[in-house]
This record gives C-alpha cells, sequence and structure tokens, in this order.
C-alpha cells in the first residue's frame, strides 16, 4: 500500500511516497537529512551556506563541503551538456533581476521598483573545482546560483538514499523536480500542471512513470513584477535576464531527475529552438506556449480531449 507525507522546504514542497506504509517514518526522516544537508550546503540565502560563503570570497579558493562539490559538478556538467545554455555563474544576474531575496519575500512584497538591467554572465568555464582538495576558486566578478540543478540534485540524492536504506519503492518530488526508484506495478500516476501544487485530479493530463526523473519547469508561478517589467528566475546568459520565451510550461523525462531538469529549463531558455534542441537529443517532452499551444517530442503522449 502507497503511503505519503508532504512538509515545506526548499521554498517548495516535498512530497515522499513509498509502497510500504510501515516505512513511511524512516524515509521521511531521511528525506529532511537530504534536505537540510543540501540546505546548509546550497542556499543563496542563507548567510551561513557554503555557497554563501563562496560568494562572499570572490576570486579566491574556498574549501567546500561534499554536498556543495557534487551539487557543483551537477551544475558544471549542465552547462557542458547545455553549452553554457544553463550556467551557475547567473548569481549577480538573477539578483539584478530582483531576485535577491527568498521567492516568498519577494512575493509578499509585491511590485518592485526600479527597471532591471542586464548583467553580464562570467560563464561557467571560469569555476575550478579541486577533486584532491575539496575547494572551489571562482573569477573575481562572480557569484554562484544553484536553482537552476539544486533541487532536482536533491530529489535525485534522496531517492536514491531511501531506496538504498529501505529496499522499498519511492518517490520523491520537489516542486516540479521528480526522482522515482522503483515503483507500484501501473507505475506513478504524475498531474502535468503549472503548477506543482495542484491536487491530483486538477485538470490536465495525467501520465505514469516506472523509473528515472521527471520534471516541469514553468515560468507562471515563480515571477515577479519590477519597474513594470515581469520578470521570472530562469536567466537567459546570453542577455543576462530573464529568457524571454514563448513556452510558459515545459515538461520532460529523463534518467534522473537532474537530467530531465536539465532539459525544461534549457528548452524555455532557448525558447523557439528547444523542440529541434530536444528532438536532436531523444527527449520526450510537452511544451506548452503563452497561448496554450502544445508542442510534444520523441514521442511523449498527446493529450487526451
Amino acid at each position: 500500500m502507497v503511503a505519503q507525507e508532504s512538509f515545506p522546504a526548499l521554498g517548495t514542497t516535498a512530497i515522499v511516497c513509498v509502497s510500504d506504509t510501515a516505512l513511511l517514518n524512516e524515509a521521511t526522516q531521511l528525506l529532511h537529512s537530504v534536505i537540510d544537508d543540501i540546505d546548509r550546503s546550497c542556499s543563496r540565502f542563507r548567510d551561513d551556506s557554503d555557497l554563501s560563503r563562496v560568494n562572499a570570497r570572490p576570486g579566491e579558493t574556498t574549501p567546500i563541503s561534499d554536498a556543495l562539490y557534487q551539487a557543483l559538478e551537477v551544475a558544471l556538467d549542465a552547462a557542458r551538456i547545455t553549452d553554457g545554455i544553463l550556467d551557475p555563474t547567473v548569481g549577480s544576474a538573477l539578483r539584478t533581476a530582483g531576485y535577491d531575496q527568498s521567492f516568498a519575500t519577494i512575493a509578499a512584497a509585491g511590485p518592485r521598483p526600479g527597471a532591471p538591467e542586464p548583467s553580464e554572465v562570467p560563464g561557467w568555464q571560469q569555476v575550478r573545482l579541486d577533486p584532491t582538495n575539496r575547494t572551489v576558486t571562482t573569477s573575481e566578478d562572480m557569484q554562484l546560483d544553484l536553482g537552476a540543478t539544486a533541487k532536482a540534485f536533491t530529489a535525485d540524492r534522496a531517492a536514491t538514499r531511501i531506496h538504498d536504506a529501505l529496499g522499498i519503492d519511492v518517490l520523491i518530488s520537489l516542486g516540479g523536480d521528480i526522482r522515482v526508484f522503483g515503483a507500484p506495478a501501473e507505475g506513478w500516476p504524475i498531474l502535468i500542471a503549472d503548477d506543482h501544487r495542484a491536487p491530483l485530479d486538477s485538470p490536465g493530463p495525467v501520465i505514469s512513470i516506472h523509473r528515472g526523473g521527471l520534471t516541469t519547469s514553468s515560468t507562471s508561478v515563480r515571477r515577479w513584477a519590477m519597474g513594470g517589467n515581469e520578470m521570472h528566475h530562469l536567466i537567459d546568459p546570453r542577455t543576462g535576464t530573464s529568457a524571454n520565451s514563448p513556452w510558459k510550461t515545459v515538461s520532460a523525462v529523463g534518467a534522473t531527475c537532474v537530467a530531465a531538469n536539465t532539459a525544461t529549463s534549457t528548452a524555455i531558455i532557448l525558447g523557439y529552438d528547444a523542440p529541434k534542441w530536444l528532438e536532436e537529443r531523444g527527449i520526450p517532452a510537452r511544451l506548452v506556449s503563452a497561448d496554450e499551444q502544445i508542442t510534444y517530442t520523441c514521442g511523449w503522449p498527446e493529450d487526451r480531449s
């Protein structure tokens, strides 16, 4: 019998679903442990995090925790795979665009004054990781942000740890980032929606997954107004500001949650070039435009009317 627990975490909702009700509490505690480790290491909004220490010392070499080291490896790998479209050195650009506090604080404050200006993105190639000494070196003008990959990395890490420790089928969801490790015979039902908080019986297609990751990235929810401009959290490193994209929502599957998330975030930033990019890489995806037109790639099942 499937059992589920949820709680607020990382600015979103964390959900753990397991195939053994008796092990739900243990699975939940393991998820809390993984999330706490990532938050202490990778949060841009905690002054005491490893990432904040690195950003406070631009141009220097800083010892970091294993969690931040691994999260940076994932972020830099995503940058390589996408030819720099998904770049972890967009921290300054995000701040300039108005994302300088947690999103909950920004949303509560309402429209922000001031006109956003494009900010130069230093480029992921300037980040240096030392695997022997477990350090990172950044350039003098660099601020790191792992928002594009960190939640997906956390979902992968938590699902793997729970499965290995407890030997059960598990689904982890962190907002729009989902990772499963094992599944019921009929698979895990997932509602594809703009907002991850939508209940399963809300309007929208439902698909079942048995393995790997599924991510939905959206510019509809995490938005704010600044100087009369609509901003969102996905920065195009080519322009240094929020991506001007025709897609409001992109969903994709992958071998891991990081792989799926890399595809969806990149697709939104790429804009009209996204379907070709996804097709060339054999990635099943569903792209929804601002006017509700839907594009499918690589066998993603079409919505039923």
